[in-house]
């Protein structure tokens, strides 16, 4: 071979002669330093290129089949030996061969790599699992108008993904996702639940809604705070984030005429006249179209929140879960 490798990397009397030195191994002994077994141990891709070299005889040869330099993969072998203090490769310009330290470290070597692919084997068939299912807990209002659309647009990237929606107030999501029953959730109320990390996903705006027939359907002067405070109304059950946003907003004074623990049963109870509720402007959309609710102003009282994707504190979303934070953003 003429790739110039005897003087690239150097002759093997000299590798052989004052690698302990060069390394700065123990003297006299010829042993590498101490320390842990990452500094000891050559990294795979060293390994890799050291079984391209045995493979093809040829340092040129085995640094394009790695995808590396000629002058890199000298230098990644002189850092072998360094590592090792041995001589691995002996170079001519007839090409490359193991010394019989070489040799032996070869042997080594592709157990080493061999092992490393099984590990490889063995990682890629736990993100298989990972992949194969998404578990999703959320609160009434996402998990019945914007997780459907969020799901489909999932479904049409990841159609081997098996999901489940599990739906409930911002206090169960929260419990499922610390106890492992979720892998992401998404809430609604004013504040993060302990022991979640967080991103806003939207934004909605609760309003007083009430049916057509409602003495309120027909006034023209906003609700006052302390009317509204005053007023039993058809609410959530408390931990739900739409009872939370509307709790802080009054006080803590809100005043339940019924309590519901889901939407729709608050919604449908409003539009059959049994009393004024608050409510998502997702949730009650179609219905303010078509006057089955009127929506009905209410002044000083800020009715606004973020609705959020959680997860557990340090546990960042990987694998669909990942998928699925990135299409509520977009």
């Amino acid at each position: 071979m003429t790739e110039g490798e005897t003087g690239a990397a150097g002759g093997a009397g000299a590798a052989g002669a004052g690698h302990a030195s060069a390394a700065g191994g123990t003297p006299g002994t010829g042993r590498p330093p101490a320390g842990s077994l990452a500094h000891r141990v050559p990294d795979l891709g060293a390994l890799e290129l050291l079984l391209a070299v045995a493979r093809l005889g040829s340092l040129g040869a085995a640094a394009r089949e790695v995808g590396i330099t000629q002058p890199a993969a000298s230098s990644r072998v002189r850092s072998m030996e360094r590592q090792l203090g041995v001589a691995l490769v002996d170079r001519s310009p007839r090409g490359s061969r193991l010394t019989d330290a070489g040799a032996l470290v070869t042997d080594w070597a592709r157990r080493v790599v061999e092992a490393a692919e099984a590990f490889d084997a063995g990682a890629q068939a736990l993100r298989d699992r990972r992949d194969s299912r998404l578990r999703v807990a959320a609160s009434m209002t996402i998990a019945e108008y914007l997780l459907p659309g969020w799901l489909l647009a999932l479904r049409a990237q990841r159609p081997d993904t098996a999901v489940s929606l599990l739906a409930g107030n911002s206090t169960a999501v929260a419990e499922r996702l610390l106890t492992g029953e979720a892998d992401l959730g998404f809430v609604e109320g004013l504040t993060v639940p302990a022991g979640l990390d967080s991103a806003v996903v939207a934004h909605d705006r609760l309003i007083v809604v009430t049916a057509p027939g409602h003495p309120w359907a027909r006034r023209r002067a906003p609700l006052s705070a302390a009317e509204l405070s005053t007023t039993p109304l058809i609410l959530r059950e408390k931990g739900s984030g739409t009872r939370q946003v509307l709790d802080a907003a009054l006080g803590g004074l809100a005043r339940p005429l019924i309590e519901l623990s889901s939407t729709t049963a608050v919604k449908a109870a409003a539009v059959g006249g049994a009393g004024p509720s608050v409510l998502s402007e997702l949730v009650v959309r179609e219905e303010l179209a078509v006057r089955r609710l009127v929506a009905v102003p209410v002044a000083d009282v800020s009715l606004t929140r973020d609705l959020r994707a959680v997860w557990p504190t340090g546990h960042r979303p990987t694998g669909p879960a990942r998928d699925l934070l990135t299409l509520t953003r977009t």
